[in-house]
């Protein structure tokens, strides 16, 4: 498959989830970058799934999403449980620096919306050392409140005329992916959510040991650093996820794929 098609997506527990691999997805993402298309692209988990399925208008964010890579170990079982033999991880963490290295090979500059100031300033410090010659058109950190209808505006502007072809999202799910999809259109980019990326390549934040990723517990390890934020997530979400996805392995519920957000 060229880089210029998408995976194929494949639907589990309501929401459109693309086998692909970090690859392709940098080469996509790139490729978009390079032909200035305004496009977005989320890293899904279980917590992206099942804010979908408790929310039809953020299905609808996700499965209009121009690629949805399996962020979660979880997703990669599904993915294979369903026929998809070949599916691997494409996590937003690991997939920010490759594209990043590639963008830089390739002359596309880049930008970053997300992140405390002293975060973001030290992700540009160190994504710059570590990749020489690439180009940071713009970095933002928005405020925590909801930004004015002016506000936005001048956003989109600053984004347009810095020149980044590729705009690395930085913001919680489903905030990022609702920024993303109210965006499409109007900044000239391609829009990728990266979510806690811009905190672990800044060095601000714990990543769980790899092993932990390999074997699907990294839950365990960001629900313990962080658990008055991720209890929701976790203790909610996982065992919902679990029994959904058992009844649509086994026939016994089926999930539309429709975009309608009445569906």
């Amino acid at each position: 498959m060229n880089s210029e098609s998408r995976d194929p997506s494949i639907n589990i527990v309501g929401t459109n989830v693309h086998r692909t691999t970090y690859a392709h997805a940098a080469a996509l993402i790139c490729k978009w970058g390079e032909d200035r298309l305004s496009k977005y692209v989320c890293a899904a988990s279980v917590n992206n799934v099942m804010e979908a399925y408790d929310s039809p208008i953020f299905q609808r964010v996700m499965n209009e999403a121009d690629l949805v890579t399996p962020d979660g170990m979880p997703l990669v079982w599904a993915l294979k449980l369903l026929g998809q033999k070949c599916a691997t991880r494409v996590y937003g963490p690991d997939l920010t620096p490759i594209i990043l290295e590639r963008a830089a090979l390739e002359g596309l500059p880049v930008g970053f919306y997300g992140g405390a100031p002293q975060v973001l300033n030290r992700l540009v410090e160190v994504v710059t050392q570590r990749f020489p010659g690439l180009q940071v058109a713009y970095a933002f950190s928005p405020p925590f409140r909801p930004t004015t209808p002016e506000e936005d505006e001048q956003i989109v502007e600053e984004i347009n005329r810095s020149g980044a072809r590729i705009l690395f999202i930085g913001l919680n799910t489903p905030k990022q992916d609702y920024w993303m999809a109210a965006h499409k259109g109007r900044v000239q980019a391609v829009m990728v959510g990266v979510g806690a990326a811009f905190d672990f390549l800044a060095g601000s934040k714990p990543q769980a040991p790899r092993w932990m990723m390999r074997i699907g517990t990294e839950w365990i390890f960001r629900f313990l650093t962080e658990p008055r934020r991720l209890w929701k997530r976790y203790l909610k979400h996982n065992p919902r996820f679990a029994l959904l996805f058992l009844l649509q392995f086994l026939g016994w519920k089926q999930f539309s794929r429709s975009l309608d957000p009445r569906a």
